[in-house]
């Protein structure tokens, strides 16, 4: 795929103006997003990610489409997991909601950077060591392992009335800001900095976004080499990423008050991890002419399962959340957590160490 300058600089500038669309448009003033406002954003952006698949089928074929697709609805998939998280450290921090939008923003901002410079590596390492497949294989199975080992801890605990909310641990930078800067003991409306007694203080808020921000470099841990077992083309990579990231704050107030309903998420993502573990080694192997006999997918193929795959989770969680609810299950705690928070200046996450 031969990638001239002017469509890295397009997809730069739309990432771009999408980002000063939303920071200026929507973050500027804060308030809290209705359900219907969150569709209507989210349809957007996953209109936008369309467009650009549509317009990658014209300008470079419909093999790079397609690959677009297959990596834009896995991130889109893993991006769900996310949100988990998310959920966990605005809860932590205990953000009012009229402030969440600023969060996320300006925290997968952060992770997008951070995620750039993790494509730009992982496509330096699968072009000069073909072997790399063979890592990044493996490691794909072993999270999907761990996806499946969650979801079997979670359904007992679930089934026993003994689902707990997981606790947050501040990541490493923020438990250094908060040693290295003095931190309001509560937030100072929406801003990430203040003045007293002639000193520069950091707010709670600040750490939150940090905390999002740098948080998310665990999943690019997962999703950059599986996106890669998808395409080997550094400007799909980083276009599904961008695509899935940017669309993650409206998708946030969409289905934070359903994420409880995905019981069956854990499954579905280790099987599409799974899937993408087996075809990053089958094509490893194919590279040094081992195991011919066995079948490398391909990309339409994997189109079609990630869809199938996505389709039965969402069916089968949704008849599975039911009989639970039916027989007085509670599906999931951290889900409606940061419902409970008032609009208000509320302590910040107690962090280890804090400078007063």
């Amino acid at each position: 795929m031969h990638v001239d300058m002017w469509e890295w600089i397009v997809l730069g500038a739309v990432v771009i103006a999408l980002i000063l669309f939303d920071l200026l448009g929507h973050v500027r003033k804060a308030h809290e997003p209705t359900v219907g406002e969150a569709a209507r954003w989210t349809a957007l952006y996953v209109s936008l990610a369309v467009v650009f698949g549509v317009m990658t089928i014209v300008r470079h074929g419909g093999q790079f489409g397609a690959e677009f697709f297959a990596g834009y609805l896995t991130e889109y998939s893993l991006s769900l997991d996310n949100i988990f998280v998310f959920i966990i450290i605005i809860a932590a921090f205990r953000v009012p909601r009229l402030y969440q939008q600023k969060v996320l923003m300006y925290g997968i901002v952060i992770a997008l950077v951070l995620r750039f410079v993790f494509i730009l590596l992982g496509a330096a390492i699968i072009e000069r060591f073909v072997w790399a497949f063979f890592f990044f294989g493996a490691w794909m199975l072993w999270t999907a392992f761990n996806q499946i080992k969650d979801g079997i801890e979670e359904g007992r605990e679930r089934l026993a009335g003994e689902l707990e909310e997981e606790e947050f641990t501040p990541p490493l930078m923020s438990r250094m800001m908060s040693k290295w800067f003095n931190v309001t003991e509560g937030f100072v409306g929406a801003k990430l900095v203040t003045r007293r007694h002639g000193k520069t203080w950091i707010t709670p808020l600040l750490l939150c976004i940090v905390s999002i921000g740098t948080i998310d470099l665990l999943f690019a841990l997962d999703s950059i080499p599986a996106i890669y077992g998808l395409t080997a083309e550094p400007f799909i990579v980083f276009a599904a990423n961008a695509f899935a990231l940017l669309g993650l704050r409206q998708l946030f107030f969409l289905v934070d008050g359903l994420l409880e309903r995905l019981i069956y998420l854990h499954y579905g993502l280790a099987v599409i991890l799974g899937y993408i573990g087996y075809k990053l080694i089958v094509h490893a192997a194919h590279g040094y002419e081992m195991a011919s006999f066995l079948p490398e997918p391909g990309i339409i193929f994997s189109v079609a399962f990630i869809i199938v795959t996505i389709l039965v989770t969402v069916i089968a969680s949704i008849i599975g959340a039911r009989r639970l609810e039916a027989r007085g299950i509670v599906l999931n705690k951290d889900a409606d957590e940061i419902d409970d928070i008032e609009p208000r200046e509320a302590p910040h996450y107690d962090l280890e160490n804090k400078r007063n």
